[in-house]
């Protein structure tokens, strides 16, 4: 018995001591976990400080991306990215036509540039490659207007806006600030020359790196790959679109190089906003426009100056992504003065003449000659209009949504449709499944379509019985209000064809105005077929069946309570037959 009580003894106390043990791991492990998550969350939080090191400065000049790419290279990477794995060139690469997939569209722009070429978008990074190569380019002499938005042209704005006011237009002057007084002088300045000419001034203009001429993005071959001039000497008044250093959107354009706060750099954006603000249509969506309508209008509405921040994150798309005017008979215009609806634009457009005094139109249709308004593409306009906008949704907040790189928040630069990533793009504010969301999307897009066809088949019927009416001999006086109704249909059409959301920016509104479209494509087409035809007959005297099986052929009498029915026709008696 005593060893045994000695063995018992000792077993406890080694038991003892293995708990003990144990106890000091556990703790030395969570200790050591403790500290580490207190370690990351001090590093996570100086991260966030400092979202980024200033390696290079930069200054008004700084146009090619490449340097902003060393202070902010997450930002960087998301604008390489809209180029894909690699940047496809050539003409094997070119993205679908839109000719090829709806012919309906050749009609329509019968007589204009983009019956000979009209492809399906891609990315920003493709912006001046896939214009410099498209016929609409090689084939037609075009304005220079059209770099506005698919280059970085507003350094070359302030040099010939500073030369043409007699100041210093030197690297050294341009990289000081950005001087929107000369921008807009530059703007005016260049929009009427060709494409070609502004683009070989683009390519002479400084864009930060002098010792280095190689884009991030290569250039558009000379000629383009297709038509007549590929490959050879250009005509005169041809873009070059090959050679030299030139860029499409890049940081600068959309950012303060010193603060990298969000900017409006787009004097046909600022233009056009403060003809709005200056106007009295209702624009709630834009509380900042409503906020300086009360304060007096001491000084035009400025964007930079007058918008929030949020609405900032929409306007440095609404730069690019709306209508207007960009040939040269006149400086290029956004049509804002009426208000943000089609209905409103194609108002300004009708009350607009050009400089020598005729009607405003974008070309005579190719087919019927009526005087025409061509659409851009009017993503902003038609946001304007939908649910999103009028919740404080902007632009950004879908196609640029927010992601998370290490502790830093910072917006996702590969802008792209928000179908592409649905859960940053859409469920920050909707709880559905991404399954649900992406099939309401498709909903959307889908009846816009089929309904898009249809007005498109309503057009085409339209323009046949022009036609015919022409042929029948219809004069100009005679035509004058089939033209008219042409126009308004196809303006309607094309501003949503035009439109690359397919409907989802504003359902309703694409659907009223593809409804209008086929109304006035109908009454168009009535009105052609009757000039065609012979003089309608007199219908008086054609015989008219009456009505049968439903009028009673005796009066009606209501029986007394308690009476018995009589010959008379019971109100509950079922309705006689003329058999």
């Amino acid at each position: 018995m005593p060893s045994t009580i000695r063995n018992s003894s000792r077993s406890g106390r080694k038991g003892g001591v293995g708990l003990l043990l144990l106890a000091f791991l556990v703790a030395a492990i969570g200790t050591a976990l403790v500290a580490w998550v207190l370690v990351t969350m001090f590093g996570h939080k100086q991260e966030a400080r400092t979202p980024y090191v200033r390696v290079v400065e930069l200054n008004e000049v700084s146009v090619d991306p490449e340097p902003w790419g060393l202070n902010w290279p997450h930002q960087f990477d998301g604008w390489k990215s809209t180029a894909g794995d690699k940047f496809y060139g050539g003409s094997s690469a070119m993205p679908e036509s839109k000719l090829d997939k709806q012919p309906w569209l050749k009609r329509l722009y019968a007589g204009y540039a983009f019956s000979i070429d009209y492809r399906e978008a891609r990315g920003h990074a493709y912006m001046l490659y896939d214009q410099g190569v498209t016929e609409r380019v090689t084939k037609k002499p075009q304005a220079g207007a059209c770099l506005h938005c698919h280059g970085s042209t507003t350094v070359l704005y302030r040099q010939v806006g500073l030369e043409a006011m007699g100041e210093d237009a030197d690297d050294e002057a341009l990289a000081a600030h950005f001087n929107m007084e000369a921008v807009q002088r530059g703007f005016e300045e260049v929009s009427t020359k060709t494409y070609g000419e502004v683009l070989d001034m683009l390519k002479a203009t400084p864009d930060g790196t002098p010792e280095e001429n190689e884009p991030v993005f290569p250039p558009a071959p000379a000629g383009g790959f297709t038509g007549e001039i590929a490959g050879q000497p250009l005509p005169e008044g041809h873009a070059n679109t090959g050679g030299g250093e030139a860029h499409p959107v890049t940081c600068i354009d959309c950012h303060d190089p010193a603060t990298m706060a969000i900017r409006v750099t787009r004097p046909g954006f600022v233009n056009g906003i403060a003809a709005l603000a200056e106007g009295d249509a209702p624009v709630p969506h834009i509380p900042s426009i409503e906020k300086w309508r009360r304060g007096g209008k001491a000084t035009p509405y400025d964007p930079n100056k007058d918008a929030s921040r949020q609405e900032l994150r929409s306007f440095v798309c609404g730069q690019c992504h709306v209508e207007y005017y960009c040939a040269s008979k006149m400086t290029l215009t956004f049509p804002w003065k009426n208000g943000l609806k089609m209905e409103d634009e194609e108002q300004t457009w009708e009350e607009t003449t050009f400089p020598d005094g005729s009607p405003f139109m974008d070309y005579a249709h190719g087919e019927t000659g009526a005087p025409t308004f061509k659409v851009q593409h009017p993503e902003f306009e038609l946001w304007s209009q939908g649910v999103h906008a009028r919740n404080g949704v902007s632009c950004a907040d879908c196609h640029m949504p927010y992601q998370r790189v290490g502790a830093a928040k910072v917006s996702n630069h590969h802008v792209r449709s928000p179908l592409e990533n649905l859960n940053s793009a859409c469920q920050t504010c909707h709880r559905q499944s991404e399954a649900e969301l992406a099939q309401r999307i498709e909903t959307i897009q889908t009846t816009n379509q089929a309904l898009l066809e249809r007005a498109a088949g309503a057009m085409t019927a339209m323009l046949d019985a022009i036609l015919e009416a022409k042929a029948s001999g219809a004069d100009e006086e005679g035509l004058e209000e089939v033209l008219k109704l042409q126009r308004k249909a196809t303006w309607r059409l094309d501003y949503v064809s035009s439109e690359n959301s397919r409907g989802f920016h504003a359902p309703q509104e694409a659907a009223r105005i593809l409804a209008e479209s086929i109304d006035y494509s109908r009454q168009a087409e009535a009105l052609a077929l009757r000039l065609r035809a012979p003089e309608a007959p007199d219908i008086e005297g054609v015989p008219i069946e009456p009505i049968q099986g439903v009028t009673p052929t005796e009066p009606i009498v209501k029986e007394p309570a308690g009476k018995p029915e009589t010959d008379a026709v019971s109100l509950n008696a079922p309705p006689t037959t003329d058999g």
